[in-house]
């Protein structure tokens, strides 16, 4: 499996477009808002012969989900999520007027849901969704037992996790769940966040201050 990862819109969220030698490919928290970044990902994208079959979130925060219209619009992936995040697609718009954005389309419906434990497929890869709550009611980490990667949108990052005063936030949730669901992987899991660097699960566990 392969990935390129992208960084997009004033928020500077990290976004995931992963894909493998059969050109399959799938979009992780697409945050692209300008016309530029619209455009970045559809060079990669033909430029590399791909096809996109599936959009998955970890969480649907504003400037998660800011590029998922264009590119259902234009792809008409699947587009995939856990149901407890549907509140923040259906307050998209109202969400976005409460940041001084403004936006001039809502966000589409999912077309399906995405549960804990549930092995996402393309092509000949696989992703494991791990339900994590805390940061928003409905937080997915997406782990690759192959190549041992972890994508877990704002649920930890290197030295943080994510903040939990928004809807759906629970700061206790957010803590076991990285203990009990990330924390169990093996060490040399390579982390990458929703904003930020990479890490590694051992990493974490080792020097994160919110778990010393």
């Amino acid at each position: 499996m392969n990935f390129k990862s992208f960084i997009f819109s004033p928020f500077q969220v990290n976004t995931y477009l992963l894909y493998d030698e059969t050109k399959e490919c799938i979009i992780i928290d697409p945050a692209n808002f300008f016309d530029n970044e619209n455009s970045e990902i559809d060079n990669f994208i033909s430029e590399n012969g791909l096809k996109l079959t599936k959009i998955i979130t970890t969480h649907n925060h504003l400037d998660h989900i800011f590029g998922v219209k264009y590119l259902f619009d234009k792809y008409n992936p699947e587009f995939l999520c856990h149901k407890n995040e549907v509140y923040w697609l259906d307050n998209f718009r109202s969400t976005c007027e409460g940041y001084g954005i403004t936006v001039d389309y809502d966000a589409p419906a999912a077309t399906g849901f995405i549960d804990d434990g549930e092995i996402i497929t393309f092509g000949n890869s696989k992703l494991r969704a791990i339900l994590v709550p805390g940061h928003s009611a409905g937080g997915l980490a997406f782990y690759n037992k192959t190549d041992n990667l972890l994508f877990c949108g704002d649920i930890i990052f290197q030295g943080s996790i994510g903040r939990t005063d928004l809807p759906g936030g629970n700061f206790e949730q957010l803590i076991s769940g990285i203990k009990q669901n990330l924390f169990t992987l093996p060490d040399a899991t390579i982390v990458y966040p929703g904003h930020g660097l990479k890490t590694t699960i051992g990493d974490e566990k080792k020097s994160n201050p919110f778990f010393e």
